[in-house]
């Protein structure tokens, strides 16, 4: 994410979300990219008609996610982080963008979210094991973040990645005063804690070759 993503994020997690951060937020946070870390997803077309490979995510790269072409509307994802510009003078639109901070010895999830048409196909996860990947390179110990009490589709994602919940923060969230829970990773330092992550890495990688195919409605 750049700042000239910005107001194309803004406009997104309008779609996202009923509480949106104002832009001068996300500028204000990609000021500090030491502390800080966001990422766009790109719907991108120029990678549709490659060639097959394995999908990026499979080692933790950044770059294009998706099936292994199977006909001309195969379609691809491309994971944009901080400070990287797209060559076109017209990228490919956003779909969806994450963030986090990076406190001390811990990361915060702050927020992810994806274009509700295009829920359902593991761009969440892609999303989420960006950070969390991030996280392990920036040599944190934890990752911890907030999710809705009635979110639990969110939940089973993060339980899925070796979180539970820690805790709960009454009324965190303003647009309806709805309660959080606080859920923690595992140590990241922990061995056996790592390659369940690459397991769950590859699974991702290994869905993502084949659930990217637009549906024919």
């Amino acid at each position: 994410m750049t700042q000239d993503d910005v107001e194309e994020v803004s406009q997104v997690e309008r779609l996202c979300f009923t509480n949106p951060w104002p832009i001068s937020a996300y500028r204000r946070e990609l000021k500090n990219p030491e502390q800080n870390f966001y990422l766009v997803l790109r719907d991108d077309p120029a990678a549709s008609y490659d060639e097959p490979e394995e999908s990026d995510i499979s080692n933790g790269e950044f770059g294009s996610i998706g099936p292994r072409p199977v006909s001309r509307r195969t379609r691809r994802f491309t994971l944009w982080p901080i400070g990287r510009r797209h060559a076109s003078a017209t990228p490919p639109p956003i779909i969806g963008f994450a963030g986090m901070w990076n406190l001390y010895d811990e990361a915060h999830i702050t927020t992810i979210g994806v274009i509700p048409e295009l829920r359902g196909r593991g761009l969440g996860e892609v999303l989420f094991i960006a950070l969390v990947d991030e996280a392990i390179r920036r040599r944190v110990n934890w990752v911890t973040l907030e999710v809705r009490v009635s979110n639990v589709e969110a939940q089973a994602l993060y339980a899925k990645y070796g979180f539970n919940v820690q805790g709960r923060r009454t009324r965190y969230y303003s647009d309806n005063n709805e309660d959080a829970f606080i859920m923690w990773s595992q140590s990241l330092k922990d061995a056996e804690y790592l390659r369940h992550i690459e397991d769950r890495r590859r699974r991702l990688a290994h869905r993502m070759s084949f659930d990217q195919t637009p549906s024919s409605r």
